[in-house]
């Protein structure tokens, strides 16, 4: 699984390279590396984590059966995964998925159709990027949305970078150790949503 992370995330940090050249939008140019937008990111990922616990707790039909989906379809993937490898499958997935989705296409877009649609926009592809079922498209979508306002409301990447990393390390923690393990949650629980 590791592997085939840097090979996907690698690919879209290429991805994002080729298209901000092409659209003169450079894929790390709303990047800076400081400590107040790492700190700012681990806090923004309290809301998304909040509401993980919902989806994880709510009897709503399509999110029950959201979460069976992923506990068969997606669990399986990362069974294998170390504590080590979560970590590193999501800072790649955050970096990777937020230079290409809000660095690039989002910054790109807000030039030709205003601020607001390109957010729309580029959440509404990153949803369909993360098509699994319905539920799980429109639930990436809303992820998108929120890191969207993230870098408009920080004008600086790492935060949603640092968001996106740090939801999906819990998230696929849960998923893998805590809801597996003998000692941990009820395997008789649903699973969380998979991030991406």
């Amino acid at each position: 699984m590791l592997l085939i992370a840097f090979g996907a995330e690698g690919g879209l940090l290429l991805l994002a390279w080729a298209l901000g050249a092409l659209f003169g939008t450079p894929a790390f140019g709303q990047l800076h590396l400081t400590a107040a937008g790492a700190g700012y990111g681990v806090l923004a990922a309290v809301p998304m984590l909040l509401g993980l616990a919902w989806v994880l707790r709510t009897r709503w039909t399509p999110l029950v059966r959201f979460r069976k989906t992923i506990d068969e379809r997606v669990a399986p993937l990362f069974t294998n995964c170390t504590l080590l490898d979560l970590l590193v499958i999501s800072v790649l997935a955050g970096l990777g998925e937020e230079v290409l989705f809000r660095g690039v296409m989002q910054t790109a877009l807000a030039g030709v159709v205003g601020l607001w649609i390109a957010v729309a926009l580029t959440s509404l592809v990153f949803g369909l990027v993360h098509f699994v079922t319905v539920t799980y498209a429109v639930y990436a979508t809303i992820v998108g949305v929120y890191l969207g306002v993230l870098l408009i409301a920080f004008d600086n990447l790492l935060v949603p970078v640092v968001t996106h990393a740090v939801y999906d390390f819990l998230a696929l923690g849960y998923l893998v150790y805590a809801r597996q393990s003998p000692g941990g949650i009820d395997p008789g629980d649903e699973a969380p949503p998979a991030p991406e």
